[in-house]
């Protein structure tokens, strides 16, 4: 990606963990610049999940144009590479109204595909697909030790999604998914001017949100969203399904799990995702985007929008 080239057209982009404040800055920053918010949260896409999800209040939306939030139905599952289709259309609508756009998210995956493109990986044989979901986790990583070493070597032997996912397409085509991926098409990085901050803000401080985040999940609006949610009885394996939340909301609408315990499974598993996502941004993006480590609130806005 370019390094700041105010010849190309402005991109701010506002990333970090969940509950670290870039809702509320991005919306700072486009009130104070007459720009467009534009999503890059996986779960924020969907319409069925405005609490559960944490997107922005309807009042917020209304102090500047929101865009890409609540978008999709739930059955309607987003890849990220569609979001990046989506995103790439809204930030050049931005431009030519002569805004600027400001992306706000902390799903790294969505950002990099954006910025960096994708990989032309062609579709993937339905029986091989089906054939490697139907694996348990265990056996889909045993075999991928033996037919992508690399790629069994880099992924926790829990993380079903993505050993599928490299399973699927060394089998479906061949080749593995890293080789793949470094043919990557369509990234914007070199064609706009970023303008990245990164929110870490301390960690005691952001359990603490993430915490008070579940609160409102379990409050009678956000088991509404889940209940309403569950009645349309869509495949557990669908995004909407499996965001941070909904498991655990569900467990209590059920009752598989007391109040109380879905409220400690809840901010557990918040805190976990808030943990991933902090190390993810700590270590993946360019060491030369900024990163602002203090806790965002009202006294220390100013100082992230000066880095923006």
């Amino acid at each position: 990606m370019n390094k700041s080239d105010p010849s190309l057209p402005p991109l701010a982009l506002i990333a970090g963990p969940t509950a670290s404040g870039k809702s509320a800055l991005a919306l700072a920053l486009a009130e104070r610049t007459g720009g467009v918010v534009i999503n890059a949260d996986s779960a924020q896409v969907y319409r069925d999940l405005r609490i559960v999800s944490a997107r922005p209040s309807k009042e917020d939306e209304a102090r500047a144009p929101h865009r890409l939030y609540g978008y999709r139905d739930g059955a309607d599952a987003c890849s990220a590479a569609d979001w990046a289709e989506d995103a790439r259309r809204e930030i050049a609508a931005t431009h030519a109204d002569g805004h600027l756009p400001i992306l706000a998210g902390g799903t790294g995956l969505y950002i990099r595909t954006l910025l960096e493109g994708i990989a032309p990986v062609p579709d993937i044989d339905p029986e091989v697909r089906a054939a490697v979901r139907a694996l348990p986790t265990a056996d889909a990583h045993a075999a991928l030790q033996h037919e992508d070493s690399d790629a069994a070597a880099r992924l926790r032997p829990s993380d079903t999604t993505r050993i599928a996912r490299a399973l699927e397409v060394v089998r479906s085509t061949g080749r593995p998914l890293a080789a793949w991926q470094k043919e990557r098409t369509g990234g914007i990085g070199d064609a706009v001017d970023l303008r990245p901050l990164i929110l870490l803000g301390p960690r005691d401080w952001l359990y603490a949100r993430c915490d008070a985040r579940f609160e409102t999940m379990m409050s009678e609006k956000g088991l509404a969203e889940v209940e309403a949610l569950l009645r349309r009885t869509l495949s557990p394996a669908f995004p909407v399904m499996r965001a941070i939340g909904v498991r655990e909301v569900a467990a209590y609408l059920r009752g598989e799990a007391t109040r109380e315990e879905a409220l400690a499974a809840g901010r557990q598993a918040t805190r976990n995702y808030a943990k991933r996502q902090y190390t993810w941004f700590r270590h993946q993006p360019p060491a030369d985007w900024p990163r602002f480590t203090d806790a965002l609130d009202c006294g220390v806005m100013a100082d992230a929008l000066a880095l923006l």
